[in-house]
């Protein structure tokens, strides 16, 4: 889910930006039904510059991209051959090549999306130009990525006339004129003339993997007239219309996660208050997993996991407690399914009073963190549980820490901030963030989520805070905010 709390915008803006990348109407249309029958290669020629190390990511569980393949030390002018597991296929995956330019180079980072199903790949590739067309190339006949460059092409053309009059009309003063009447009109006949040939392309090309994604460029139906706010309600009530949830290879594409941040998003510029988002963003999750409910089993699945991870980030305990009946459902085979029923348990036997479970993690330097052992003259201990990949940790850590670091406070609560963070990427972020939290104990835990620290603390999104009284090592209080953490330590 979309971070919740983001700069203000107008709200002509942010309406004209949602149409102009609004993904509406999947095409209702049959691949092969069967399981992929065997693992792709991918071979790489890899050129201009010295040394790379590559990897191949696939989105997880989590809906972001990790690794699941990787070679080291290929040389300018050498091959590699990777493979692409079946139960990954058909679907869309990240190659990132960590390149030197020269021997004493310091590794650079760069990433090509693709697109991969039923043919083998052949890619010649310079990483320090990876998405330009004249330094990056498929072996011809190659069709997925072909095909979806050449589609992008005619869609930017197709789109640019009506993304013109789309504007003029969000910006238009005088909505009641018969010229604006007439380009409201024009705007209608251009709008459904571009899905019509949305359409036809994924006609078109239905045998490929990528005409999954050529939908999520459908323009929806707006109604024009009325206020900003008039606008919005108007796309929320709009917005399942042309969605084919019975159709399971919506879970295999990355945009079906940005769709639905665009949904919760509409609901954002609406929550005016803490109280009314927090009452907004259940409303939200309700109706979209009750939609997708109708549809194909694996996509009711994904909605309720996409709503857990949301609410669970943003400390949205209404939006969990929707979630429950949907968790008790077999019908509903959501990865996070026994997760969260041990997380819906685990949040009764972890309340203050009881006794912390022990931590044993290696800090930076080496030296073995365990909670039970761990000594402090401060009457606190503060559990953070964050992701430097987490955009609402980050947000909650430059909250706490300036506050935490007061003399007073600072003699009062020790923080212990356990990262969960997993991929290269966001490693690399935790270790340039933490540069700039000095005075906390830092680690890591390896596996993330699916970590022993995590399980035994319940943890299945970031952040969560748990408060610690320093000498008996029960638990004080499990705040949710900065603010709630204040009153506690009060």
């Amino acid at each position: 889910m979309a971070t919740l709390h983001r700069k203000s915008r107008t709200v002509v803006r942010t309406i004209a930006g949602i149409i102009a990348i609004f993904v509406f109407q999947m095409l209702a249309f049959t691949l092969h039904s069967a399981a992929q029958a065997r693992d792709v290669a991918i071979t790489i020629h890899l050129r201009g510059v010295y040394e790379s190390k590559i990897s191949l990511l696939a989105l997880s569980v989590s809906k972001t991209f990790k690794p699941i393949v990787e070679v080291t030390g290929i040389r300018n002018g050498e091959t590699t051959k990777i493979s692409v597991p079946k139960d990954k296929l058909p679907g869309e995956f990240v190659l990132r090549f960590d390149y030197k330019e020269k021997e004493s180079s310091t590794p650079y980072p760069s990433e090509k999306n693709i697109f991969a199903y039923e043919q083998d790949l052949e890619l010649w590739v310079s990483p320090t130009y990876c998405n330009n067309g004249d330094s990056t190339r498929f072996q011809p006949g190659e069709l997925e990525n072909a095909t979806f460059v050449q589609f992008s092409k005619e869609n930017g053309k197709q789109k640019e006339k009506l993304g013109l009059l789309q504007n003029f009309l969000m910006n238009y003063d005088d909505t009641e004129s018969k010229f604006y009447q007439q380009g409201i009109r024009e705007y209608e006949q251009r709008r459904q003339s571009y899905n019509q040939w949305l359409e036809a392309r994924a006609r078109q090309d239905k045998a490929l993997f990528v005409s999954n994604l050529y939908h999520f460029q459908y323009v929806p139906e707006i109604s024009l007239k009325g206020t900003e706010t008039d606008r919005i309600h108007s796309l929320i009530n709009h917005y399942f219309d042309g969605m084919d949830f019975k159709d399971p290879l919506l879970i295999k594409t990355a945009e079906l996660n940005k769709w639905m941040d665009n949904y919760v998003n509409l609901y954002g510029q609406l929550s005016t208050t803490t109280a009314l988002r927090d009452s907004l963003f259940p409303l939200a999750g309700l109706t979209a997993i009750e939609k997708a409910k109708k549809g194909h089993p694996l996509v009711y699945g994904w909605m309720v996991d996409y709503f857990y991870r949301g609410y669970e980030s943003n400390g949205i305990t209404a939006g969990m407690t929707i979630l429950e009946p949907y968790t008790n459902d077999p019908n509903c085979p959501t990865s996070k399914r026994q997760e969260i029923e041990r997380r819906l348990k685990g949040m009764e036997t972890l309340v203050a009073g009881s006794k912390a479970p022990d931590i044993s993690l290696k800090e930076p330097a080496g030296s073995l963190f365990e909670l039970t052992k761990f000594e402090t003259p401060c009457q606190y201990i503060l559990l953070l549980f964050w992701s430097a990949g987490c955009s609402h940790c980050v947000e909650t850590v430059d909250n706490l820490y300036p506050w935490q670091q007061g003399p007073e406070i600072q003699k009062k609560i020790s923080v212990v901030a356990i990262s969960l963070d997993e991929t290269e990427t966001e490693i690399q972020a935790w270790d340039k963030k933490i540069k700039g939290l000095a005075g906390w104990r830092h680690m890591r835990a390896e596996e993330g989520v699916r970590s022993k620290v995590a399980g035994d603390y319940f943890v299945l999104a970031t952040p969560v805070m748990v408060l610690v009284d320093a000498k008996t090592k029960e638990i004080v209080a499990l705040p949710n905010t900065v603010k709630e953490l204040m009153k506690a330590t009060q």
